[in-house]
């Protein structure tokens, strides 16, 4: 029974991910057949990540009241019924007002189910769990793929996804009796946690480290979700790639978000989350120089190299959290780098939107450059800092 039931949490955190590559496989085809300018992709990307910002910090206080299983059952209904609107909407005015149920319903699952798995299962779950959003941020272009090339187009991708995103809500609303069964098995131990959290609340951005480990998030998220949402563009307008493959080689870079995570965790029994970051910034950095070659033969390894190098870095800087502030401050500032995290989500595709429809699409590349050239002197601060600290606790020992 538990097995099962931690089945159906990856299954939602599949359909998390199913949406959040659509807009930018489908968008290129979108803004042409709704007539608007295509920078328009990035107002659409920052309403609903606000949505998702919104519904992450209301998620505490919501999922005590109704429980992780209601929560996380109605917000993919939520998403499934804006997908839906999605595929019917007549023109771009209907579609920002169907970014609010959208982002509002993502960031509930993710919240909800990041802090169930937290408290309820073992680590590695939690590792494993992100690669499962990866699987449907994977899906989600592949599918989308497929209708660009019939006559049906976007609409009908939206509309699937959509029905997709009802099955997953009809087999979550199933299980709610394993939700209660596992909610009240733990109900004690989770509140003794929040009430220990609520007692350490204080101004942790004076810890020695704190504001480069915001600083991370806040340029990763930036690297990922611009290469996310402004990449088919990029190859459809610049390199005059057909709509459908573009998609696919989007589809690329999530598939190796995926797949990368999913070997992260073996790869951490033998390496340090230190020495894998690394790794993936420099994966990441020859993913886009390849972009930047202009050989289109190579822009499929150099997505799947951005992906690849992408999946170690949010959930390794994640983990390193207690380690490098320490155990009694990490829930404070865990919380606060997700909030920057999903400021550089949504801030900084819209940026390079704004840039796009001024001509500046074709240094794309570039703009993800920038981001990881920052993240790499934000990351190796914190490892020097951390390395002088050790080397003062050894001194004084």
């Amino acid at each position: 029974m538990a097995t099962l039931f931690l089945i159906m949490i990856y299954i939602a955190f599949i359909g998390l991910g199913l949406p959040d590559s659509v807009l930018g496989a489908s968008w290129p085809t979108i803004h042409r057949a709704l007539d608007v300018p295509l920078e328009y992709a990035g107002i659409l990307s920052m309403m609903t990540t606000a949505g998702t910002i919104c519904s992450s910090f209301m998620s505490g206080r919501v999922t005590r009241r109704f429980g992780a299983g209601k929560v996380t059952t109605v917000s993919v209904l939520m998403t499934a019924v804006a997908l839906l609107g999605f595929s019917m909407a007549p023109s771009f005015y209907m579609l920002m007002a169907l970014t609010l149920p959208l982002g509002l319903g993502a960031g509930s699952v993710d919240a909800a189910l990041n802090g169930y798995v937290s408290l309820h299962y073992e680590a590695k779950h939690m590792s494993w769990l992100h690669s499962f959003w990866g699987v449907g941020a994977t899906l989600g272009p592949v599918i989308m793929s497929f209708f660009l090339l019939k006559s049906s187009g976007w609409r009908s991708g939206y509309l699937v996804i959509s029905l997709l995103q009802m099955t997953i809500a009809g087999l979550l609303f199933l299980t709610l009796p394993l939700w209660k069964r596992f909610n009240q098995k733990d109900a004690s131990s989770t509140k003794e946690v929040l009430q220990d959290t609520a007692k350490r609340e204080e101004n942790v951005y004076k810890i020695p480290g704190v504001k480069l480990a915001i600083t991370s998030f806040f340029v990763y998220c930036a690297v990922e979700m611009t290469t996310g949402l402004w990449g088919a563009s990029f190859l459809v307008q610049i390199h005059n790639i057909p709509n459908d493959i573009a998609a696919r080689y989007i589809s690329l870079f999530f598939a190796g978000i995926t797949i990368g995570r999913m070997l992260t965790g073996f790869i951490t029994l033998k390496y340090s989350f230190k020495t894998i970051i690394r790794g993936g910034i420099f994966s990441m950095f020859m993913g886009i120089l390849l972009l930047s070659s202009g050989i289109q033969v190579l822009f499929i390894a150099g997505f799947l190299l951005i992906g690849l190098g992408c999946a170690p870095v949010f959930p390794g800087m994640i983990h390193e959290t207690p380690e490098r502030f320490g155990k009694v401050h990490a829930q404070t500032i865990i919380g606060i780098q997700m909030a920057f995290a999903y400021m550089g989500s949504t801030f900084s595709p819209a940026v390079f939107g704004f840039l796009a429809g001024k001509g500046f699409l074709p240094y794309f590349p570039g703009y993800l450059l920038l981001f990881l050239v920052a993240l790499l002197g934000s990351t190796e601060s914190i490892n020097l800092l951390m390395k002088r600290k050790e080397e003062k606790i050894k001194a004084s020992a």
